[in-house]
């Protein structure tokens, strides 16, 4: 008797590994189209992504770099002081975009230009995204606001 109960809960335990690792690997797949990692413009210098690949790139918009094309195309160079990385938008930039302001651009990066599809900059004087706040200081770049 003990001997069917013991199979019955190894049969249990086998059974519920099985469905984990299986409904773990369905979010997975599920999600591999919903993550966008975030890169610095050294990090795509120094190692080019695929061009199928959907990343996040930040920095600060370069000093004199911004242009506007025909229609809604604007071109400029996102920099975080190591490296510089040329970038094409076509759409509405938001109303804070600025140069020497921090922005995060979502796209890829094809034949050495970051095609961006959204591009997001601070809301305000102080915020800046995190990832953009680490790759400035990775670099030596970034300087605290004052009174913060």
């Amino acid at each position: 008797m003990k001997s069917l109960k013991k199979r019955r809960r190894v049969q249990i335990i086998v059974l519920a590994a099985v469905a984990l690792a299986l409904s773990t690997a369905l979010i997975g797949y599920a999600m591999r189209d919903g993550i966008n990692f975030f890169r610095s413009p050294s990090q795509v210098v120094e190692e080019p992504p695929q061009s199928s690949e959907v990343f996040r790139i930040g920095g600060l918009v370069e000093e004199g770099s911004i242009e506007r094309g025909q229609g809604k195309a604007v071109r400029f160079t996102v920099t975080d002081g190591g490296a510089s990385v040329p970038v094409v938008f076509s759409g509405v930039l938001p109303d804070l975009f600025a140069e020497n302001q921090g922005m995060v651009g979502t796209g890829s990066y094809v034949d050495g230009v970051f095609q961006a599809t959204e591009i997001l900059a601070k809301h305000d004087e102080t915020y800046m995204p995190k990832e953009v706040v680490d790759a400035l200081k990775e670099q030596g770049v970034y300087q605290e606001a004052e009174g913060s």
